[in-house]
């Protein structure tokens, strides 16, 4: 495992180092985002979906979220945005939210775009998204520092990407679901149930 020091001075390479650990199967990282630390592998890389699995002691029945950089990568990768996913994204991301919409295999795909300049600058290089969760047990407090993040997990991840601590107030994303005929709150986080509700009326 190896751990790099993040910085205003070295975002892009540590983002071109972990771009590069992450073509090979199975690479999973430990990351910072504006909500709290996370675990991401490649989208497509079943290895590495399978060993966050591990590593969190997740229920394999609990889908991971999608990281991208915008609607093309979205699209690209079978996401629909239908009209609310369409609101919800053109007023609350780049941002603390996850949205559930249809995918093009008639499935449900939770999607996210971070607002945290490592994860957004990772995409840039990699062009493809990430498979994330948050970096710890499943059923434990989320990470807010990499001590934290890497303390109980079941494994070891590949890379960690220490950006410090995240301040203690922060609150894992809102998880919004808006693949059906009505709007449902997964997860309370740190956009209202009230802002959403604006956003689509």
């Amino acid at each position: 495992m190896n751990t790099y020091k993040l910085d205003d001075d070295n975002i892009e390479a540590i983002a071109l180092t972990c771009a590069k650990q992450l073509q090979t199967p199975g690479a999973v990282l430990v990351v910072p985002t504006e909500t709290v630390y996370g675990l991401v592998c490649r989208w497509d890389d079943a290895a590495g979906i399978e060993k966050i699995y591990q590593l969190k002691e997740r229920d394999r029945g609990k889908p991971l979220a999608m990281f991208a950089d915008g609607k093309a990568m979205l699209e690209a990768n079978g996401v629909i945005l239908n009209r609310d996913a369409a609101l919800l994204t053109e007023k609350f991301c780049p941002g603390p939210v996850t949205i559930i919409t249809p995918d093009t295999q008639g499935h449900k795909t939770g999607f996210r775009i971070p607002d945290h300049p490592f994860i957004l600058t990772l995409l840039k290089y990699i062009k493809f998204p990430l498979a994330s969760t948050s970096a710890n047990l499943s059923g434990t407090p989320n990470a807010l520092n990499v001590q934290e993040a890497v303390r109980d997990l079941n494994g070891t991840p590949d890379i960690v990407v220490d950006a410090g601590a995240i301040p203690p107030d922060r609150q894992a994303s809102t998880v919004i679901d808006v693949s059906g005929n009505e709007l449902r709150i997964i997860r309370q986080g740190p956009v209202s149930e009230s802002e959403i509700r604006q956003v689509l009326k």
